[in-house]
């Protein structure tokens, strides 16, 4: 049976629109932004993909968001998310061109962070990104938003046992980097990450659950200078990412 979703936030309608328009049943516009640019952009690819649009009050479009900040946009889809599983796994590391960088997020509950985190997964060119199906945020509209459409352009593979599906990418190469903010010694900077990498992450308060943390190849920390013990897991995941993203350009 056909899913109905809902899609808002000019960053994520516009990569919808781009990337699937084919799930895009209709367009909802909210009166008074006919004159706006950004608006008139997003209007003119629907109008081009022949897909239908209402024009709506903001009141209207703020009950369809549940109040989310929809920026006077809203799509209609079908099926709007496409997920992969871990059988897909080894075709994903064959296919890509060079040293695969893969993000894993372990049960990343707040849609906040889980969008967050594929922002910046996209930004720095992660190939996909893997969860496990049970105790992570499900893609929402709240991801999407806050994903800027990330969620739209990177490959997301949900899982049924992550521990498993780490122990598939290992036997195709991959090495595993785990964040564990206990570690004392081993950071980030102290581990090669232009080999084929998963940069593994930890939810939020908790960190690693045992399994996954047993399964990594290294746990590693970012070095904290100040008073605070941590940082909020999608800003260490920009972080560690970046350095991978430095020592591949150097």
């Amino acid at each position: 049976m056909d899913k109905i979703e809902i899609i808002y936030g000019l960053h994520a309608a516009k990569q919808r629109l781009r990337m699937e328009p084919d799930s895009i049943q209709s367009v909802f516009c909210q009166f008074g932004k006919e004159n706006s640019a950004k608006h008139k952009e997003l209007v003119e690819i629907a109008k081009k993909k022949k897909i239908h649009i209402k024009w709506k009050d903001k009141s209207d479009l703020d009950k369809l968001s549940a109040n989310g900040v929809h920026q006077g946009i809203i799509l209609n889809c079908v099926n709007a998310t496409t997920l992969l599983d871990e059988g897909d796994l080894p075709s994903l590391i064959d296919a890509c061109e060079r040293a695969p960088l893969i993000l894993i997020l372990d049960c990343i509950q707040d849609p906040h962070n889980f969008g967050a985190c594929l922002r910046s997964a996209d930004a720095a060119g992660v190939d996909f990104v893997v969860f496990p199906k049970d105790k992570s945020s499900p893609i929402t509209a709240v991801v999407r938003k806050v994903s800027c459409g990330a969620s739209e352009a990177v490959k997301l593979v949900s899982v049924t046992n992550l521990a498993r599906a780490m122990r598939i990418l290992k036997d195709s190469g991959v090495w595993l980097v785990g964040l564990a903010g206990e570690m004392d010694e081993s950071t980030i900077y102290d581990v090669a990450l232009t080999e084929p990498t998963a940069i593994v992450m930890g939810a939020e308060g908790d960190g690693l659950r045992r399994n996954t943390k047993n399964t990594c190849d290294y746990l590693v920390e970012l070095p904290m200078m100040g008073s605070v013990s941590s940082l909020n897991v999608s800003v260490a995941t920009g972080v560690a990412l970046y350095e991978a993203v430095r020592q591949r350009q150097g």
